[in-house]
């Protein structure tokens, strides 16, 4: 069989379909060619992985799965320019299924080295594969995050990731009626020696929580209502946040922080099988770092707040040693940064107070922007943050700014006291820039979405990544509420802001090589923030902006996509697994620098990796190739490639 009927064979082969002749030749060169007799197996199942795609030309080729008897059954079956033996040869793991030979069977035999080429180098040809490369990543991230040792760099305690709420959670549960006297259950939690109790609706529902703050506060401390009559009903907590006994005591952290309370009630199957409080989480542990977000909230000063910086990080090294991942980390580090973040803010208005500022003049919001806002924040990074102010007379202008320029230095200089540097582009609430009302900012948005001004596309893609931190909510809605009707009246918002990753490649040759900076300082090592990440997010944060979604998250912005219809599953997964894999090796590096008194730079030596890492990061990579692919397709506006 000559070369060039190899050709034609992967011209009437999907996906290889897309390539250019010059690019089949190339494969063509690579590729082997094999008959098997009617009745042969080319491989069984449980055999070892051949590292080859199997492309048939001639013959009929029937998978089937064997059961526990042995019994063998046909469920599937390949005629020619079919190919099978893919979900292996990418994997490398043992063959799920057997290929018998129906009848006699010529396949063309390209290796994987070959197909990981292609799939590098060629995004419509590697989005063909998008299922395969996420199981694949999947497998390796897991792989990594399980064998890989972080003992050089962090302090391991008990397991905050492994162990479940049903090893510690209460049980039975003590429990009281809405209608029930107040006196009643104090006396219950007295006698039980407990700090709170669930109460249940008539339908035996949990409704909502009794503690004993809520017993001080209302019937002592405000006296809202005689102990004598009042009922549990008129003084409970409707608020009940609920999790799955299967879920492990981090998650359990995380959703205290979140929600503010010390009380989790365990629900299985709509039934209530348990509660766990904070105490139950202390226990566990042989430290009292999960008291973390109250003694923020319990700090009076700045000074007491740069401290509790140090306890965070110590969480942060914990999580990594007790390989936890990286949507764990990130939702670990992320609430206690933001609620370090609330407390120097609300510390900053009783200084204005005590320097004769007086309250604040008119309702403002703090919003964070960056990975702090996007939730994506490890290590503290430099601050990016704004100021919406609502709008006011003309005549209490010169007030308001004075007020706010004053609050906004004091504040940006109290973030960075507690280690959130100051950014070095001036990103932050005290440049007036950024300091704005919120007709002022609905106009700068209107302004930067329809210029082709480089700076303009710039300050419009940080402020798209907002999220409120403090103040008044409502501005910040109504800021996006704008922001959206301004998207759907531009042509052009959309190619503009793709407009910086068209030109992007990814940094793996066609061989499978690593293509990392020649000289400098960073000689053979590459950036992994913007030789990926950076681009993962600008694809999915503009997909978002198209679907009005308003959550800065990537992780969140993913699933709200898929649920929207705006990404497929397989794309959505791809795209979820490649940004984990990205950020859990920029992490791992970051630290590991750090442990050795260097700074973290997002620099990685792709060489320095296990084989498993580097394939993960060659996969990783194509994922966000493929993004950039299809953000090229779906933002392109023919006439403005004349003016950008």
């Amino acid at each position: 069989m000559t070369r060039l009927s190899i050709v034609d064979d992967l011209k009437r082969t999907d996906p290889f379909e897309i390539l250019e002749d010059s690019v089949l030749e190339d494969v063509a060169r690579q590729t082997e060619i094999k008959t098997y007799p009617s009745g042969a197996y080319v491989f069984r199942q449980g055999d070892v992985s051949l590292d080859r795609l199997f492309v048939i030309r001639s013959g009929l080729v029937e998978i089937t799965v064997s059961n526990d008897r042995g019994i063998e059954t046909v469920v599937g079956l390949r005629k020619p320019h079919d190919f099978f033996g893919e979900t292996v040869v990418l994997s490398q793991q043992r063959y799920p299924g057997s290929a018998r030979v129906k009848e006699e069977t010529t396949c063309l035999l390209i290796k994987r080295r070959t197909i990981e080429g292609l799939i590098y180098s060629y995004t419509d040809f590697s989005s063909f594969f998008s299922a395969l490369l996420a199981e694949r990543m999947r497998m390796l991230y897991e792989g990594m995050v399980e064998e890989h040792s972080y003992d050089s760099y962090a302090c391991a305690e008990s397991p905050l990731f492994r162990k479940r709420v049903s090893e510690i959670m209460s049980y039975p549960v003590i429990t009281c009626r809405q209608g029930d006297l107040v006196a009643d259950a104090a006396k219950i939690m007295m006698d039980r020696d407990i700090s709170a109790v669930v109460v249940l609706d008539r339908r035996d529902k949990p409704c909502g929580i009794l503690t004993e703050n809520h017993l001080v506060r209302h019937l002592i401390a405000d006296r809202t209502f005689e102990i004598a009559n009042c009922r549990v009903e008129q003084v409970l907590n409707s608020k009940v946040i609920s999790i799955h006994p299967e879920a492990v005591i981090g998650q359990a952290l995380v959703s205290m922080i979140r929600n503010k309370t010390k009380h989790l009630v365990v629900i299985e199957r709509n039934d209530l099988v348990g509660i766990v409080t904070m105490v139950d989480l202390i226990k566990s542990r042989s430290t009292g770092q999960l008291l973390l977000s109250h003694h923020i909230e319990n700090q009076q000063s700045i000074q007491g707040l740069a401290a509790i910086g140090h306890e965070v990080d110590n969480i942060l090294h914990t999580l990594v040693s007790e390989r936890a991942s990286i949507v764990e980390i990130l939702d670990v580090m992320s609430e206690l940064h933001e609620r370090m973040n609330q407390r120097v803010l609300e510390l900053c208005e009783e200084r204005m107070r005590r320097e004769g500022y007086g309250p604040p003049p008119v309702s403002y919001c703090w919003i964070n922007m960056g990975s702090a806002a996007r939730g994506e924040q490890t290590l503290r990074t430099d601050q990016d943050n704004a100021l919406i102010l609502s709008d006011h007379p003309a005549e209490n202008a010169q007030a308001v700014d004075g007020y706010f320029t004053r609050f906004a230095e004091i504040a940006n200089e109290s973030l960075s006291d507690c280690g959130f540097a100051k950014c070095p582009g001036n990103v932050m609430a005290f440049n007036p820039k950024w300091r704005r009302t919120l007709s002022g900012w609905m106009q700068a948005v209107a302004e930067w979405m329809n210029s082709v001004d480089p700076d303009d596309i710039r300050s419009l893609t940080i402020l798209l990544d907002y999220r409120p931190v403090w103040g008044d909510m409502l501005l910040a809605e109504k800021l996006w509420d704008h922001i959206f009707a301004m998207v759907k009246q531009s042509l052009s918002a959309g190619h503009v802001l793709a407009r910086d990753d068209k030109t992007f490649r990814i940094p793996v040759s066609f061989l499978g090589t690593f293509i990392t900076e020649k000289g400098g300082p960073h000689k053979d090592e590459m950036n992994l923030k913007t030789a990926g990440i950076v681009h993962l997010v600008n694809g999915i944060r503009l997909l978002a902006l198209n679907q009005s979604i308003r959550e800065p998250s990537t992780f969140e912005r993913l699933k709200l996509l898929e649920e929207a219809g705006a990404l497929s599953r397989d794309d959505a997964d791809l795209f979820r697994t490649s940004f984990e894999a990205l950020m859990m090796l920029k992490l791992q590096e970051n630290l590991k620098k750090i442990s050795q008194g260097k700074p973290a730079d997002n620099y990685i030596d792709p060489y320095s990796l296990r084989k498993r890492e580097r394939m993960m990061l060659k996969d990783a990579l194509s994922g966000v190739s493929i993004l950039q692919k299809m953000i090229t397709r779906e933002f392109n506006v023919p006439w403005l490639q004349f003016f950008s």
